[in-house]
């Protein structure tokens, strides 16, 4: 069944009215392949570029994202995060991005943390885009969440 869908099939938010409230976790992951030239610019775990450090960008633009995700998703809930970490790794010529979130709500965080991973991998491309279009935004997707029905735990490091 769908839960956004009634039975008249017309979109809604889903009310949350009777679900408790419970910590919620979420992360989720998404990836930047960059072309060699853009990698060779990293230098102590970062890239510098005129337009500022690269990936201390990408982490304002996701936490920002994740606290925003009811405003860019129609049907998500507006959740007041009580924490959203995201890291950044370079791996040779691939950006790897983890975004986890944390709240303690009726509803879960996952949009969240799929929103950030997604907004910090699109803000790396952004801000490299005049070094090479190269570039391939990949694998965004939740790693797991933990609170209200059901925990999950999609880790899979392929």
């Amino acid at each position: 069944m769908l839960t956004h869908i009634d039975s008249q099939q017309r979109a809604g938010m889903v009310n949350v009215a009777d679900k408790a409230v419970t910590l919620r976790t979420a992360r989720a992951r998404a990836s930047v392949a960059l072309p060699p030239e853009a990698a060779a610019m990293a230098a102590d775990g970062e890239i510098a570029t005129r337009k500022g450090p690269v990936f201390q960008t990408a982490i304002i633009a996701g936490t920002q994202a994740a606290k925003r995700t009811h405003e860019l998703i129609p049907f998500c809930h507006p959740l007041k995060l009580e924490g959203c970490r995201i890291e950044v790794d370079l791996k040779d010529e691939e950006v790897v991005i983890e975004c986890a979130v944390r709240v303690t709500d009726k509803t879960g965080a996952e949009m969240e943390a799929l929103t950030g991973a997604a907004v910090a991998a699109l803000t790396i491309y952004d801000m490299l885009k005049s070094v090479s279009r190269g570039m391939v935004i990949r694998q965004a997707r939740l790693l797991g969440k933990t609170g209200g029905k059901s925990d999950d735990t999609n880790e899979q490091d392929g």
